[in-house]
C-alpha cells in the first residue's frame, strides 16, 4: 500500500511538471507572437504622445503670444488716448469732463479693455466703459502694491491684481493739467479669449485623430490575439499528447529504414532523461544506447523480414541519459510513406523497468518468505479456500509424519491427513476469540504423547493460516504448577500469620517511635538548659574572678605599699595566674556552649593574611620564650582573606598556644601560609612530643583531653581545638591533623578566600 501511494504520488507529480512545462511552452508562444504584433500599437501609441506633446507646446507658445500682442495693442493705444488727452480733449477743470466712447478709435475699448482717467490727486474722475465701481482713488482699483502709479510712463505694460482679485494687464500715462494720469486695463480672461477658442477646437480634432488611431490599433491587436490563442491551443494539443504519452512512460517511434534515419517523440527523450533534439536521430546513434545482450536494430530489421507479418513486439534495454539500462517494449508495425512509399516502422515503446524489477522482486520476495517460513520454530501450513494446501514448512511435516511426496500445493486436506497420523485427542480453548471470526485455538495429543497448541486464522481470500506450537513442556510444567499452587496457598497462610505478627512490631515501633520522640525533646530541652546554665554559670564566675584578678594585680605590684614579705607577692601573681587560667576555661566553655547551640554569627570582612598572623606571633611572643621556643612564621604579604578576622586570629592563637605547650623547651614552632586553587591554606607545625595514632580519633572532641606529657603538668579545658574546627567549619573550611610520636604535629588550616559574607555580627555574638 505503502508503495502503491508513493507511485500514486509520483505520477501526480509528473503530470503537473508536464502540465507546467505545456503551459510554459504555450505561454512563450503567446508572448513571441504578441512582441511581433504589439508594434504597430506601439508605434500609435508613441505617435498619439508626440502627436500630445506638440500640440500642448503650441497651446503654450498661442497663449504667450497672445500675452505679448495683448500687451503691444494696449501700449500702442495708450500712447493714442495720451495724445488725445494732451490735444483738444484736455478740459479746463478736470471734474467739468466729459468724454464718451465715440471720441477715442474703437479697437479701444474693444477685447475687455477700460479706461481710466484721474486728476493729479490720483483720484478717479472719469471711465469708459462706465463702471459703478470706478471712484475713489485709482491705486486703489489698481492694487495698493502696484508700482505702475508712481512710476507711470516708465513702468510699461504690467501683469497685476486687481483691487477685486482679476488677473489683468494694465499700463499707466501721465497727462497734463488739470488731469494727471489715465490707465488702461485688460483682464486675462479677455486676453486669452480667442486663444481659448482656438485651444479647445484643436484639442477636440486631436482627440478625434487620437481616437481613430486607438480603434485601428485596438483592432490590430484584437485579431494578433486571436492569432496566439490558435497557436496556442495546437501547441497545447500536441503538448497534451506528449503529456499522455509521458504519464503512461511511453514514446512514439518512427523509424525510416530506407534511409537510416529515426525520429523520437519529446516523450521518448524524456522517458530517457535525455534533452529533445530538433533533428532525426541516425541508426548508429540508437544502436549505440541498446544492450547488447538483447540484439541490435540489424536484428529487428532481420527479424521484420524473415516473418511474415509486419508488426513487431519486442523487450529491449536502453541506456539513459544517467548511463542506466532500463527496460522497453517497442510494438510497431510497417507503415509504407511518401511517394515512394518507402517503408517507415510506426510504433509506440513503452517503459516495462518497473514490471521487470517487480517481477525480480516478487520472485525475491517468494524465496525470502518461503526461506522465513522454513526457519519458523512452529508448524506453519496456509490452506486456500478451499482447503488445497498451498505451502507448509518441514516442522509440519514432521509433526504429522508426512511424507514427502505427499507435500504438494493444491493437494486437497483430507487427501493429505489421510497420508500422515492424525492427532488422538482434540480441545478447542477459548482465547478472546469473537464469533464468526474465522479464527480459533485447540489443542492436540500425537500419536508419540507430544502436545500441540493450534492456531488457525482466516485470510482475505477465505483460506487460513494454521500455527502449530509444541506445549509438550507447558503440559509437563502443568502440573508442577498445580503443585506449586497449593504451596503457594500454604505459603500465603504463614504469610497471613507473618503480617499479623508485623503489624504488631509496627504498632510497638510506633510507641518506641512517640516515646523517642519525647525524650528528644526532654533532651534538646536539657540541652538548652545546659546552655543557659553554662551562659549564666560563666557570667556568675567571670564577676569574681575580674574582682580576684584585678585586685591580685594591684597586691603584686604593691599598689598601696609593701605588703612585708617577698612571698605574698608570688602568691598574688599564682593568684592571677590562676585566675586568668581559670577565666579562659570559662570563656571556652560559654563558646563552646554557643557554637553547639548555633548562635554565633560571623562577621565577614576582607584583611591581610599576614595582620592576623603577626598578631598571632605576637600573642605568642612571650609565652615561647619563657619556653625557650623558638617562633617562626611565613606569610604572604599583600594577600587578601574575605573572613572573620577575630576568629582566624583566635583559631591561630588556639593552635599556636597549643603548639608552644607541647614543645619542649629548645623546639621550634612554625606558622606558614600557602594559596592553592583559590582556598588558603595555612599550616601550624611544631617539634613536640606528637600525638599518639590511637588519640587521632578523640582529637577535637568537646572537654576530651589526650594524655602527653608536658613540661609544666598542666592541662587545658579540652576545648581549644573543638572551637577552633567548628569556627572553620563555620567559614566553609576544614582542619586536619597529621602527627606521630615524638615527630612533631602539623595542622593545616584551608578556607575559602572568597567567601559569602555569612553575617554582620560580631564573633561569638548570641543571636535570638
Amino acid at each position: 500500500m505503502a508503495r502503491a501511494n508513493v507511485a500514486d504520488v509520483s505520477v501526480r507529480a509528473e503530470n503537473e511538471q508536464e502540465v507546467a512545462t505545456g503551459n510554459a511552452l504555450a505561454g512563450r508562444v503567446g508572448v513571441s507572437l504578441l512582441r511581433k504584433q504589439i508594434i504597430l500599437p506601439a508605434l500609435a501609441g508613441l505617435f498619439a504622445i508626440g502627436a500630445t506633446a506638440l500640440a500642448t507646446l503650441l497651446s503654450l507658445q498661442g497663449r504667450e503670444a497672445a500675452l505679448g500682442d495683448a500687451m503691444a495693442e494696449i501700449d500702442m493705444i495708450s500712447t493714442a488716448v495720451k495724445a488725445e488727452m494732451n490735444g483738444g480733449l484736455r478740459p479746463k477743470d478736470a471734474r467739468n469732463l466729459k468724454i464718451s466712447e465715440a471720441t477715442f478709435p474703437t479697437r479701444t475699448f474693444q477685447r475687455g479693455r477700460q479706461l481710466i482717467i484721474a486728476d493729479m490727486e490720483g483720484a478717479i474722475v472719469g471711465a469708459l466703459p462706465a463702471m459703478p465701481e470706478a471712484s475713489g482713488q485709482l491705486q486703489d482699483h489698481l492694487g495698493q502694491v502696484q508700482p505702475l502709479t508712481f512710476f507711470a510712463d516708465s513702468a510699461g505694460v504690467m501683469q497685476i491684481t486687481l483691487a477685486d482679485g482679476r488677473e489683468a494687464i494694465a499700463i499707466v500715462r501721465g497727462v497734463g493739467e488739470p488731469l494727471g494720469q489715465i490707465a488702461i486695463i485688460q483682464p486675462l480672461v479677455d486676453v486669452y479669449g480667442d486663444w481659448r477658442r482656438n485651444l479647445i477646437a484643436g484639442g477636440l480634432g486631436l482627440a478625434a485623430m487620437l481616437a481613430m488611431m486607438g480603434l485601428c490599433a485596438g483592432a490590430y491587436v484584437r485579431e494578433g490575439l486571436r492569432t496566439r490563442d490558435a497557436e496556442a491551443a495546437r501547441l497545447a494539443m500536441r503538448q497534451g499528447l506528449d503529456a499522455a504519452l509521458a504519464r503512461g512512460r511511453c514514446g512514439l517511434w518512427d523509424w525510416d529504414i530506407a534511409r537510416g534515419r529515426i525520429y523520437w517523440s519529446s516523450s521518448m527523450y524524456d522517458m530517457l532523461g535525455m534533452e529533445p533534439q530538433p533533428e532525426f536521430m541516425s541508426f548508429g546513434d540508437v544502436n549505440a544506447l541498446l544492450h547488447p545482450q538483447d540484439g541490435d536494430l540489424h536484428a529487428m530489421a532481420e527479424m521484420l523480414a524473415s516473418s511474415e507479418s509486419n508488426a513487431m513486439d519486442h523487450a529491449f534495454r536502453i541506456r539513459n541519459a544517467k548511463g542506466d539500462w532500463i527496460w522497453i517494449r517497442a510494438r510497431a508495425e510497417i507503415v509504407r510513406k511518401g511517394a515512394n512509399n518507402a517503408p517507415h516502422l510506426v510504433g509506440i515503446a513503452v517503459d516495462i523497468s518497473d514490471q521487470k524489477a517487480l517481477i525480480e522482486r516478487t520472485a525475491t520476495a517468494d524465496i525470502r518468505l518461503r526461506d522465513a517460513i522454513e526457519t519458523i520454530s512452529e508448524a506453519f501450513v496456509v490452506w486456500d479456500a478451499e482447503n488445497r494446501l498451498v505451502m507448509c514448512n518441514s516442522k509440519f511435516q514432521n509433526l504429522h509424519n508426512l511424507p514427502s511426496e505427499a507435500i504438494v500445493a493444491g493437494m486437497p486436506y483430507a487427501q493429505l491427513m489421510s497420508r500422515g497420523a492424525p492427532p488422538l485427542i482434540q480441545k478447542q480453548i477459548p482465547l478472546g476469540e469473537r464469533p464468526n471470526s474465522g479464527a480459533r485455538t485447540y489443542e492436540a495429543r500425537l500419536a508419540d504423547g507430544r502436545w500441540l497448541q493450534i492456531n488457525e486464522r482466516r485470510t482475505k481470500d477465505g483460506g487460513y493460516v494454521s500455527v502449530g506450537t509444541d506445549i509438550s513442556k507447558l503440559k509437563r510444567h502443568e502440573e508442577q504448577l498445580l503443585d506449586s499452587e497449593r504451596r503457594l496457598m500454604a505459603t500465603i497462610a504463614d504469610l497471613r500469620k507473618s503480617r499479623q505478627t508485623l503489624e504488631l512490631q509496627a504498632q510497638q515501633l510506633a510507641d518506641l517511635a512517640e516515646k523517642y520522640l519525647e525524650q528528644k525533646a526532654e533532651a534538646e530541652a536539657a540541652n538548652r538548659a545546659k546552655s543557659d546554665f553554662l551562659a549564666n554559670m560563666s557570667h556568675e564566675l567571670r564577676t569574681p574572678l575580674n574582682a580576684i584578678i584585678g585586685f591580685s594585680e594591684m597586691m603584686e605590684h604593691e599598689t598601696f605599699g609593701a605588703l612585708g614579705c617577698a612571698k605574698y607577692v608570688d602568691y598574688s601573681a599564682h593568684i592571677r595566674e590562676s585566675g586568668q587560667h581559670l577565666l579562659g576555661v570559662i570563656s571556652d566553655v560559654l563558646d563552646m556552649s554557643r557554637l553547639e547551640a548555633g548562635k554565633v554569627q560571623l562577621h565577614m570582612g576582607a584583611f591581610e593574611i599576614d595582620t592576623a598572623v603577626s598578631r598571632a606571633i605576637d600573642v605568642m611572643r612571650h609565652i615561647a620564650d619563657e619556653k625557650n621556643v623558638t617562633l617562626q612564621a611565613e606569610s604572604l604579604p599583600k594577600t587578601s582573606l574575605v573572613a572573620d578576622r577575630q576568629a582566624v586570629e583566635k583559631v591561630l592563637i588556639s593552635l599556636m598556644r597549643n603548639a608552644v605547650k607541647f614543645t619542649p623547651a629548645g623546639g621550634r614552632v612554625s606558622l606558614r601560609t600557602r594559596v592553592d586553587d583559590g582556598m588558603m591554606n595555612i599550616y601550624v607545625e611544631d617539634t613536640g612530643v606528637g600525638i599518639a595514632p590511637e588519640a587521632m580519633p578523640r582529637l577535637g572532641r568537646p572537654f576530651e583531653q589526650i594524655d602527653s606529657p608536658l613540661e609544666n603538668g598542666s592541662k587545658g579545658s579540652g576545648l581549644g581545638l573543638a572551637i577552633a574546627r567548628s569556627l572553620i567549619e563555620l567559614h566553609g573550611g576544614s582542619l586536619h591533623i597529621r602527627s606521630s610520636l615524638g615527630a612533631g604535629t602539623i595542622v593545616r588550616i584551608r578556607l575559602p578566600m572568597q567567601a559569602e559574607m555569612a553575617g554582620t555580627g560580631s564573633l561569638l555574638r548570641k543571636t535570638g
